[in-house]
């Protein structure tokens, strides 16, 4: 049947791609490389929607088209494949997560194949197999051994820092993290101590440490979650009650680079959006650390870091997080109901709530009173649930008159107010200004820079208290206590924490005859038969979080088969980082972030080449639904058409897009749809339809509104869909899909195959020799492919694409010199069609990913004319056409010989005529 029929054509390339390794990318040392890559699916049981691919597609395009540049391209896919929604599965079920998971990538391996990606599978990664998690667990390892020197400001292997104790002890020491989980010792005490107390001198210097750290623990999960799975108080899967809870847990300690990460945001080519949201994340402030005293409690100090020390004077309460680890200490007996409730009620609250809750104001006071430093007056000591204990010291100096959150609650419970600089105006709200001179104390008539550094001088002699910059950011948690994970490669010998041999690795999952946790509350792995290290010492019970395998897996795509190495070397140097990334914003404070770290971390070790892992970013925006309603006669079952709704007491109810067509609704399949509506009875338009209610909203299966691409590639073909999705518009923008829309891609390559086969028939492409007008639309298309493409504006490429076939349609082209370039212009797009046309032009099967991309010609676009306007005095009075070569002085005297003046100018004559070469003339009479 002649014609063009896309879905035999791109099962035939599909095939060949497949069989021939097409895509296959080697390292050519010889020949530039350019690195593509997706950020990696997490394979659900819903398969892929049509909002989906729109990155993957964006992707391909780049890729093919460097190939056709001559570039080196790797483009590689894998799957994210350890997490949450597998092992609940697993809980409710009984079947192992790897089952579902594997079931699950082989629906996303067939959708992603029938979309025509080029990716090179040979390469494929999974999060969850072992020979890949050999090398996550590796890098932990390498993170449990290293320690981060300030002195060299980079990691180092713990042996640097074990040659340190044995010649000085701790003195002289400068590493990041918390100096007060360490203590001090001489050489000579350490070349006492017994290997147990080493190692516990050594834990709180390790970039991979244990430490209790308050989690969001969520019982009915049986797990700790990450701030971005709780909302409002409940887990976001499930909706079970999540509370803050104080565990041993294992952190990395990324604050030891915060001030790098923030650096490194200033040498890579990313959405502003998202370098800004990492800097808000990370935070850094320069202030200072103030020591207060409390009242009736000797030993007991509270610690506050402020970015306004200046301000100290006017320091009128402290405010301690709930879960301050002074709080019961300090509680009177007559404030301990009150301050036990209070923290009851705070643990119900994720981080998340309490730090975008700026409306609600509570707090409970302690009873206690801290002596301000520099006054020596009592000031009372609350808690209140805006203050974070993981974050900076878990207590605040609270200075009503300069903060506006210390001023509300100043307001609220009754506390003292007090101005410190004379230009403040604190009469209806706090009032931050620096400017002015300040009224107390040794500040007294200071302005705002004489008086911080007097004040963190003073802090400083005195010794309570000194500079320090600070950051917002805190270690990563590390730990999850859930089956479906990386293990954790640590084992316990004597209650201490040792790491497992390398050449033990992979510490393999081992079976569990439930994933759930105990009935005692420990971990799924604590229900492991027999499972000790070397038979005897006790493995860690948690595994790793999700984004442990997605913190490095761009670097295992460039030598996955490596049995030695995480990668080896050569293949490193020769890919060194990502040329472009494609993926979410929403990964801006989490995995976009730890794989920064992960990576700065090897580069320390000297274990990877480039600085940072992904050079360029781009975030796709989100394709949104297109959902319909039905609306149902309230009481009833009947169901009225939009147009007469109003006429009638209505629910409007989501209906499934798949069975509605430019929004006409398919009765009998709405029948069919689901048993309560077979015997539904309908109000229909007077044409006879039933019209549905249209609303743009998220893809989403409760919505209905989810379309299928394996339904649309059926129907339309994966180059459609593929045109479809790029067509929209702006690749970063969210944009509404409509089915509908399909059908007018769909006849453009049906178009498009037509200037090959004309009137649907026979392959008949000539040897002509090209026109004039033919050359000038082919090569106003090569130019315009490639500016958009190097710019990833890619609805404007479809939109050239569709326009050239269309004037070469006008002027009836089927001349090989025009369309064969045409194709490798539109292979990116439409690889499957443009793989069938390069074959029938002669070429051998599937090569048109090694054909050169054409190229562009300035000279096929020099017009023969030109039209000039002609203005009298500034307005344009006639258009005229002159040879595109015709020089000023022709064009002047052509001007002047016409009858222009005599029409227009009421026969003046022309003072001045002039010529603006390529665009118009002016006539000054």
């Amino acid at each position: 049947m002649p014609g063009y029929h896309p879905q035999d054509i791109e099962k035939k390339w599909q095939a060949h791609w497949k069989e021939h390794n097409t895509f296959k990318a080697d390292n050519q040392p010889d020949k530039p490389k350019y690195y593509v890559l997706d950020m990696f699916p997490y394979p659900s049981g819903a398969g892929l929607h049509v909002g989906h691919p729109l990155g993957y597609i964006a992707s391909d395009i780049v890729s093919r088209y460097k190939r056709l540049q001559g570039f080196n391209v790797l483009h590689p896919m894998g799957f994210d494949s350890f997490g949450l929604p597998a092992e609940q599965y697993a809980i409710q079920t009984g079947q192992h997560p790897a089952i579902t998971t594997e079931q699950n990538i082989d629906t996303y391996i067939r959708q992603l194949n029938s979309l025509g990606f080029s990716y090179d599978w040979s390469r494929e990664v999974r999060t969850s197999d072992p020979s890949y998690y050999k090398w996550t667990q590796w890098i932990f390892l390498k993170l449990f051994n290293s320690w981060y020197n300030l002195d060299t400001d980079r990691a180092e292997p713990l042996k640097t820092l074990l040659d340190k104790f044995a010649e000085n002890g701790s003195q002289g020491v400068r590493a990041a993290g918390d100096e007060e989980e360490r203590h001090d010792f001489t050489a000579g005490q350490w070349q006492m101590w017994s290997e147990k107390q080493k190692l516990q001198a050594v834990h709180p210097y390790r970039l991979a440490y244990q430490s209790d750290t308050y989690v969001n623990w969520c019982a009915g999960l049986g797990t700790v979650l990450s701030n971005d799975e709780v909302k409002d108080g409940l887990s976001e899967r499930g909706g079970f009650p999540v509370e803050r809870r104080l565990m041993p847990q294992w952190n990395l300690r990324i604050t030891a680079y915060a001030d790098r990460l923030l650096q490194g945001l200033d040498t890579i080519d990313w959405p502003e959006a998202v370098k800004e949201m990492q800097r808000n994340w990370i935070g850094k402030s320069i202030g200072a650390e103030v020591t207060f005293a409390v009242q009736g409690h000797e030993q007991a100090q509270i610690k506050v870091y402020t970015t306004r020390v200046d301000t100290i004077y006017g320091a009128t309460f402290l405010v301690l997080a709930p879960e301050h680890e002074l709080v019961q200490q300090l509680t009177t007996p007559e404030q301990q109901q009150a301050i036990q409730e209070y923290i009851d009620a705070t643990k119900r609250r994720s981080e998340r709530d309490r730090m975008a809750d700026t409306k609600t104001v509570s707090g409970a006071f302690t009873g206690a009173y801290a002596l301000n430093p520099f006054t020596n007056e009592p000031i009372q000591i609350w808690i209140a649930d805006y203050v974070l204990a993981g974050y900076g010291t878990g207590a605040v100096m609270a200075v009503p008159s300069g903060d506006q959150r210390d001023y509300v609650f100043a307001k609220h419970f009754n506390l003292p107010i007090v101005q410190v600089v004379d230009q403040q105006q604190i009469e209806e709200q706090a009032d931050p200004t620096k400017e002015g001179t300040y009224l107390h104390g040794l500040i007294q008539g200071m302005g705002y820079k004489e008086a911080t550094q007097t004040l963190i001088q003073q802090l400083e002699e005195r010794g309570i208290g000194k500079g320090k910059v600070n950051f917002r950011i805190r270690d990563a948690i590390f730990g999850r206590q859930r089956y479906w994970g990386e293990p954790i490669p640590i084992y316990y010998k004597d209650g201490v924490a040792y790491g497992v041999a390398e050449a033990d690795l992979p510490l393999v999952l081992p079976e569990i005859d439930e994933y759930k946790p105990t009935e005692t509350g420990e971990p799924p792995l604590a229900r492991a038969k027999d499972w000790k290290y070397k038979g005897q010492y006790d493995y860690e019970l948690s595994t790793m979080p999700g984004w442990a395998g997605s913190s490095w897996y761009f670097l295992r795509y460039m030598d996955p088969e490596n049995q030695e190495r995480f990668v080896g070397q050569e293949a490193e140097q020769y890919w060194q980082q990502v040329d472009l990334y494609l993926g979410g914003a929403e990964h801006a404070t989490g995995h976009l972030l730890y794989s920064r770290f992960w990576h700065l971390f090897l580069k320390d070790l000297g274990l990877v080449t480039a600085n940072e892992p992904f050079q360029k970013l781009i975030n796709q925006g989100m394709i949104l639904g297109r959902s319909n309603f039905v609306y149902r006669v309230n009481g009833t079952n009947t169901f009225v058409t939009a147009g007469k709704k109003d006429q009638h007491q209505t629910t409007a109810l989501h209906v499934d897009v798949n069975i509605v067509e430019n929004d006409i609704l398919d009765i009998d399949a709405f029948k069919n749809w689901r048993e309560e509506y077979t015997n539904a009875e309908f109000i229909l338009e007077d044409n006879g339809t039933y019209v549905c209610g249209v609303e743009v909203e998220k893809m989403s299966k409760s919505k209905y509104n989810v379309v299928n691409p394996d339904t649309l590639i059926e129907k339309f073909g994966a180059d459609a869909l593929r045109l479809y999705e790029m067509f929209l518009g702006p690749l970063e923008q969210f944009k509404p899909w409509n089915t509908n829309g399909m059908s007018g891609v769909a006849g453009f390559l049906k178009k498009l195959w037509r200037l090959y086969h004309p009137q649907d028939g026979d392959f008949a492409v000539t040897d002509e020799a090209p026109k004039p007008a033919e050359l000038k639309a082919l090569h106003k298309a090569i130019k315009k492919v490639e500016e958009d493409i190097e710019k990833f504006s890619f609805n404007t490429t479809v939109s050239a694409l569709m326009i050239t076939v269309n004037e070469l349609t006008a002027l009836n082209t089927h001349n090989r010199a025009i369309l064969e370039p045409l194709v490798v212009l539109i292979s990116p797009y439409a690889p499957h069609l443009a793989e069938e046309l390069w074959q029938k032009l002669g070429h051998e099967a599937g090569s048109i990913s090694l054909a050169s991309y054409p190229e562009f010609k300035e000279e096929y676009l020099v017009e023969d004319t030109v039209n000039y306007p002609v203005a009298i005095n500034g307005k344009v009075r006639e258009q005229l056409q002159f040879p595109a070569t015709a020089t000023a002085a022709e064009i002047e005297a052509a001007v002047r010989a016409t009858d222009i003046l005599a029409r227009y100018a009421e026969g003046k004559e022309a003072k001045k005529v002039i010529v603006v070469p390529g665009r118009m003339v002016n006539v000054v009479v």
